[in-house]
């Protein structure tokens, strides 16, 4: 198990390395009392592998039962039960800009100057950052460099690809785009299976239709345009931090074309070990209501 204590400055990012953690995986909890961290430890334990990677933030927030961190951690080592400490730190100056921005007051000084919490608190933070193995300063990070360097830390970096989850979603025109498209591909120009009578009640995961499609010649040169295009941008997408991609698929009715190409596209896709699913949203539309035309 993997089992990362969040902890930091005010300000400094945690909720957004915690969603970070969260999207590749680990079971998060925020605001932990201190005392508790043996017995949530040993619950992840008795899950039998299910909870593999854990992450808790744990800050100046807990009041009083802060001071109890310290204990608790002397109590996992006891148990033999390996952790790590992640510490989020920025300057002063930008801490000041970000709650200004924000318009908050700081949780040790809610009444007062900004900057006199962050003393405060930098004062209370001295000795765990000192015990601190990861420190990340964030004080010239955009939120897509904090995902960046907590993907490269805490990410499966034997299998980078896989922290992009894909979607191959198959759909008809004639029901609408789906909303949370990122890519919409038009498959009307390809021959339209619906329009011959033995291949009509079939849909694109029987041999049948998913024989004439793919043999198309048209079908052939947009799927490798296609997947060499994905290839190109998952990467990237990667890099970016998204951590979610849907490719949409579409032709009229959402039962033929689409279907067939869909399926083809997430194989190819699998095959290069990425984290990929497929989705018919209209395969089950009454196929008697038909394609109306091309």
């Amino acid at each position: 198990m993997r089992f990362i204590i969040v902890t930091g400055l005010s300000g400094a990012g945690k909720s957004e390395a915690t969603n970070s953690l969260e999207d590749m995986g680990y079971f998060c909890v925020d605001n932990l009392p201190p005392t508790l961290i043996t017995k949530f430890a040993d619950v992840c334990k008795q899950s039998d592998g299910k909870i593999d990677k854990v992450a808790l933030v744990i800050d100046i927030r807990g009041g009083i039962f802060f001071d109890d961190l310290f204990d608790s951690l002397k109590e996992l080592s006891k148990e033999q039960f390996k952790y790590e400490i992640l510490f989020l730190d920025t300057s002063d100056e930008v801490l000041v800009k970000r709650f200004k921005e924000k318009r908050r007051s700081h949780p040790l000084s809610p009444g007062g100057r900004v900057i006199t919490g962050i003393e405060l608190e930098r004062e209370k933070l001295k000795e765990v950052k000192e015990k601190a193995d990861i420190i990340i300063d964030t004080s010239k990070y955009a939120i897509k460099d904090l995902r960046e360097e907590m993907l490269k830390n805490f990410g499966d970096v034997e299998a980078p690809q896989k922290q992009l989850s894909i979607t191959v979603l198959s759909f008809g025109f004639k029901y609408g785009i789906p909303v949370d498209s990122d890519l919409v591909f038009d498959v009307r120009f390809i021959p339209n299976p619906f329009y011959i009578p033995e291949l009509k009640p079939y849909s694109g995961n029987d041999e049948p239709v998913k024989d004439y499609v793919l043999q198309q010649e048209e079908t052939k040169v947009f799927l490798e345009k296609t997947i060499d295009m994905l290839q190109f941008l998952i990467p990237n997408y990667n890099k970016e931090g998204k951590r979610q991609l849907i490719v949409s698929i579409g032709c009229t009715g959402g039962r033929h074309r689409s279907v067939a190409i869909a399926n083809s596209i997430y194989e190819k896709l699998h095959e290069s070990n990425y984290n990929v699913y497929v989705e018919h949203r209209d395969i089950k539309e009454d196929v008697h209501k038909g394609d109306k035309k091309l």
